[in-house]
């Protein structure tokens, strides 16, 4: 059984920053790409940003604008998002997921971390 862990949420002032952590354990043949995703009360889920394992340029949504940073560790099957320059838009439960293959459906989720940026 796969699960993805995700930590690192919390409350931040706007401005501040918060580093989010996601371990992948359990038997996974492959990981392709890792990706993280938010949703925000009463809004769909959406891309944040993506990573693929072949080393190709990290995928980032226009909304980012350069504030946070995707990395990845395959040999620990870890994900990190650094964020900085968080505003209040960004409060939304944030979800690690990873995939096999390098397109479609991700395969496995994990349970959320809340980020709440508020003054």
């Amino acid at each position: 059984q796969v699960q993805l862990v995700e930590s690192g949420g919390g409350l931040v002032q706007p401005g501040g920053s918060l580093n989010l952590s996601c371990a992948v354990s359990g038997s996974i043949f492959r990981i392709d790409t890792m990706a993280w995703y938010r949703q925000a009360p009463g809004k769909h889920r959406e891309l944040v940003a993506a990573l693929t394992s072949g080393g190709a340029t990290p995928v980032y949504e226009n909304f980012v604008e350069g504030r946070f940073t995707i990395s990845g560790d395959n040999a620990k099957n870890t994900v990190s998002l650094q964020m900085t320059n968080l505003n209040p838009e960004d409060t939304a439960v944030y979800y690690c997921a990873v995939r096999s293959r390098g397109w479609g459906d991700y395969d496995y989720w994990g349970q959320g971390t809340q980020v709440t940026v508020s003054s």
